[in-house]
């Protein structure tokens, strides 16, 4: 009886094991034994991209520099010319068509005065821009050949899934034909590197010179364009790729038009927070609060006013503010759409018809407010120097790490007390080992130096030959 009672325990245990493991590899895919033949399959599709810009920069004529206060100093000082350098850039791409379309990043090719593309590690080709998108940071080249290609496929980068095995290739560091494999990490990542930003992150290998290059999915379909990495120094696991779906609108309007078309509403707006969702009486915190219509605007002449939130655009649900401007720009300009708002404590529908981001007043005014902050000085009383923001364009023809934030040196003065240890181009990227992205940053920190008992500021920087350095300097 007792051996009959466990035999029936066992064949219930052994029954509930096998059950068990049959659910696991229902809902698990088996770990790839080799990626070598996909690799092989997607390699003459990924190219290398070198480009050249001319740089100009005033250089001191002479081989010496006379002492402060001298009186030769502004007999002389008319003599720097500007010199001309050619920097150059590298970074990686893949083929789309047959007759040699490549897609790559905007801050790859961006003001380059010649773009070189190697395919199969031998072959050169220059190539032209036929459009290129910087707020998706997204450029599409045509190969000046008459060669056929053989091209990728995008995927669907939707159905990609956290712990999902992905592969990635590009040129590191120079090093073409590289390939690192890794899984998806996250998905809807935003880092505040562009307007548009639903990055898909991965913990395959992406370093310096992987930027425009593609992520595969395991049926060798891309469903990502490699675009930013965290760590200063190279990969540390964390890297951002742009979604195929989203990258696959701005690339055909590139080809198409030579520029991007964007959905516009003429809206801004701000996040729902618990307590206007609680004075509004909406169920949950949830769509995006309209803080001001634009005059003529899409949503003016729809009815749409300070105060609604839209929960809904074109039949998808708004969940968090930051999906919006995503969603309306992949909309097709003069669409007729729906938006459901909530007004008034109740749900109501408004029709709009979808005006162009790009030819609209709040984009132009937009662009010239970002072109004149680049390019303004400011002055950091303390140091006696003037400063202006890091941009991409600096850490482009620097070669710096992508995620690199600072303030470039314009002006130092005869009495700074940098005056004998920095020299004008160099950037300022901490002070008292705090990351420092504005002149307010600086000067936050000052204050508290000065407030402080010791009053002695550590700089960190890059000088002129893009080495990085620790700078002690005594305030007054």
């Amino acid at each position: 009886m007792l051996k009959v009672k466990m035999r029936k325990i066992k064949i219930i245990l052994i029954t509930f094991i096998l059950s068990f493991s049959s659910s696991l590899n229902s809902y698990s895919k088996s770990v790839p034994s080799s990626f070598a033949d996909l690799a092989e399959k997607l390699m003459p599709s990924v190219v290398n991209i070198s480009t050249t810009t001319t740089v100009v920069t005033n250089n001191n004529s002479f081989p010496f520099q006379f002492p402060p206060g001298s009186p030769f100093e502004d007999m002389f000082k008319e003599f720097g010319s500007p010199q001309e350098r050619q920097s150059a850039a590298l970074g990686s791409g893949f083929i789309i068509d047959e007759k040699g379309i490549v897609v790559t990043n905007n801050h790859v090719i961006q003001d380059a005065d010649g773009i070189i593309v190697r395919v199969n590690g031998d072959q050169e080709f220059k190539a032209k821009v036929l459009g290129a998108d910087p707020l998706m940071d997204i450029a599409v080249l045509q190969l000046e050949t008459d060669e056929k290609f053989i091209p990728v496929a995008f995927g669907n980068s939707d159905k990609a899934r956290i712990g999902d095995w992905v592969l990635a290739i590009g040129n590191p560091f120079g090093l073409g034909g590289t390939v690192t494999a890794g899984i998806i990490s996250a998905r809807n990542r935003s880092i505040g590197l562009s307007r548009y930003e639903d990055f898909i992150q991965t913990d395959a290998s992406i370093n310096s010179g992987n930027s425009g290059g593609p992520l595969f999915d395991m049926d060798g379909n891309v469903i990502g364009i490699n675009t930013a990495i965290l760590g200063r120094n190279g990969s540390i696991g964390i890297g951002f790729s742009i979604p195929s779906n989203s990258a696959q609108i701005v690339i055909n309007q590139l080809i198409k038009f030579g520029e991007t078309k964007r959905g516009w509403l003429g809206v801004r707006i701000q996040d729902v927070t618990k307590e206007i969702a609680e004075v509004e009486k909406l169920d949950k915190p949830r769509g995006a609060l309209v803080a001001s219509v634009a005059e003529n605007s899409p949503s003016e002449k729809a009815g749409i006013k300070a105060g609604d939130i839209i929960l809904e655009f074109n039949g998808k649900k708004i969940n968090q503010m930051k999906e919006l401007p995503a969603i309306v720009a992949r909309t097709e300009v003069g669409k007729d759409v729906q938006v459901k708002i909530w007004r008034d404590k109740k749900e109501i529908i408004k029709n709009v018809i979808l005006g162009r981001l790009e030819t609209s007043e709040d984009f132009k005014i937009s662009k010239n407010k970002e072109n004149e902050k680049q390019n303004v000085d400011e002055i950091i009383e303390n140091l006696r120097i003037a400063v202006r923001p890091l941009n991409k364009e600096d850490i482009k023809n620097r070669k710096l790490p992508n995620q690199t934030t600072g303030l470039v040196i314009t002006k130092i003065a005869k009495n700074s007390p940098l005056a004998k240890s920095i020299e004008l181009n160099s950037i300022i990227i901490e002070a008292q080992k705090k990351k420092i992205k504005s002149a307010n940053d600086l000067r936050k920190i000052i204050k508290k130096v000065l407030n402080s008992n010791q009053k002695t500021l550590l700089l960190a920087i890059y000088n002129n030959q893009n080495q990085r350095r620790y700078i002690g300097v005594k305030l007054d």
